[in-house]
């Protein structure tokens, strides 16, 4: 593709790159193919290849309008455009810049401002969105039905290892998920310390910085890298394995910190280094495929009401960070079979906020989503992604867990 760059952006690194981006798309449109939004909508302008002609005439010169951040703002950059993309095409990184640039000359007002710059205030405080979740779950069952599917029922983290290990790696314990879904990181707790290896948490870490990077907050997301590569780089430099990363988008924002920090002469090579110990949980696990293959050897059969399950592989895990089939693997060695799921490569309507900022999408993908994933007529349903459990679970009349709290039952039992 051809581009005229104008000079606000064209000797930027922003500009640098997206010139590089837009000069990869050949125009082909295989996108539109696997775009959850062209599906429903049927509109160039709501597939990536339309908006990728919205951002290129931003970047050139042509004025935005409310209608021009629209379109942008229905996607939900789940990626599975640059699954699909014959080219390699950086689509992600070509919205997020684009998205900044429309939001600073089309700026936001009214009740849209105003529950963005809410999203941006409260979800990336893990203290202050505990003590809201604690109080809707406290009300929970007094709660308006649209409401209280949102709020799910307070839980704990079940019991924590009392052993020492020799080794350990660091988890992000997250903003939302502390409160939310406390027993993941617990399960993944007990699940490593039967393997060997022990989780710590690094005090001082928190938001990955994902909330704050999609509602266009580009600094503030690097100020979250920026606080987790410190209270993780101590840990890393007194032999910690790795940063093991229970939610996937949170996962697939940590890999991406390197390009986040590139100019950033402080932390530039330490993200460098931080990205190479990041691993998504299911990779860690299947790293240590033989011993729990031994652990679960020793587990009494699944019982057979318990055995089919229907996985949803979250945008993150599958698009983000292009692993598939090692949870599916895991939970079939776990005695687990599992139902086939139709458009499994499209995404559920979670996405960070958009369930909230765009949530007639949501709830039609939501639909969808969940027809595809019980009409095998699963006792359950796993994924591997907070957002999406959430959501999905809102909707669906069988239980939605994360996947390694289900290997953690079935070392237990």
């Amino acid at each position: 593709m051809e581009t005229h760059l104008a000079a606000f952006i064209r000797d930027t690194t922003a500009g640098r790159e997206a010139d590089e981006i837009l000069r990869r798309c050949v125009h082909c449109g295989f996108c539109t193919a696997t775009c959850p939004t062209y599906q429903l909508f049927g509109d160039e302008l709501d597939g990536p290849r339309g908006r990728i002609y919205l951002i290129k005439q931003v970047l050139e010169g042509a004025e935005p309008t409310e209608k021009t951040r629209l379109h942008l703002d229905r996607c939900l950059t789940c990626r599975s455009c640059e699954s699909t993309c014959p080219s390699g095409v950086h689509y992600s990184r070509l919205l997020d810049i684009g998205r900044e640039v429309v939001e600073k000359k089309v700026p936001r007002s009214g009740m849209d401002g105003v529950m963005r710059g809410a999203l941006r205030s409260l979800l990336p405080r893990p203290v202050l969105f505990g003590t809201a979740m604690k109080l809707g779950q406290s009300v929970r069952l007094a709660l308006p039905g649209a409401l209280r599917a949102k709020l799910p029922p307070l839980t704990s983290a079940g019991p924590h290892p009392s052993r020492r290990h020799a080794r350990q790696m660091i988890a992000l314990a997250g903003c939302v998920q502390p409160s939310m879904f406390p027993n993941i990181n617990g399960a993944t707790r007990r699940v490593l310390d039967r393997l060997g290896i022990e989780m710590i948490e690094a005090r001082g870490a928190g938001c990955c910085g994902a909330v704050r990077l999609h509602l266009n907050e580009h600094e503030g997301a690097r100020e979250d890298a920026r606080r987790n590569i410190d209270a993780w780089w101590p840990l890393l430099e007194a032999g910690a394995e790795q940063v093991v990363i229970t939610a996937s988008g949170c996962g697939t924002q940590v890999v991406d910190y390197a390009h986040l920090l590139q100019d950033d002469p402080d932390y530039a090579t330490k993200s460098a280094r931080v990205v190479l110990a990041t691993r998504d949980v299911s990779e860690v696990i299947a790293a240590e495929a033989k011993a729990l293959q031994a652990l679960l050897a020793a587990c009494p059969p699944l019982p057979e009401s318990e055995r089919l399950l229907a996985f949803h592989s979250p945008c993150s895990l599958q698009h983000g960070l292009k692993i598939r089939g090692t949870v599916e693997s895991l939970l079939a060695a776990a005695g687990y079979v599992l139902t086939p799921v139709a458009d499994s490569h499209l995404c559920c309507g979670s996405a960070g906020t958009y369930s909230v900022l765009q949530p007639e999408i949501s709830q039609r993908l939501l639909a969808n989503k969940v027809h595809a994933l019980t009409a095998g007529r699963p006792a359950a349903i796993a994924s591997a992604n907070v957002g999406c459990i959430g959501h999905i679970g809102s909707g669906a009349d069988v239980p939605v867990r994360h996947w390694i709290e289900l290997i953690d039952a079935r070392l237990s039992a």
